[in-house]
């Protein structure tokens, strides 16, 4: 799960007109690694909610800069399963 996640912000990064290249699980998400400004922040997590069922409250909405890709990804997967177990 948690690979296809990283896959999907991958592509979500490309469809936004940002270059994924030499982004890895250590890179943060915020000006000090993929560059992602606040607008750009928000529209990966809408991106992330739309496709995965997941919510992120406005406070960590703003974390999300200093997550790593590897962070995210693991918060992603780790809403997703608790979602799907009754």
């Amino acid at each position: 799960m948690k690979d296809e996640i990283r896959q999907f912000l991958f592509d979500s990064l490309t469809a936004m007109n940002y270059s994924t290249e030499g982004i890895d699980d250590d890179t943060t998400l915020g000006p000090s690694g993929a560059d992602l400004q606040s607008l750009a922040l928000a529209e990966l997590a809408v991106r992330v909610e739309d496709q995965y069922g997941v919510q992120f409250s406005d406070d960590e909405s703003e974390m999300l800069a200093g997550m790593t890709v590897g962070e995210f990804a693991e918060l992603v997967a780790s809403r997703v399963q608790a979602s799907s177990t009754p």
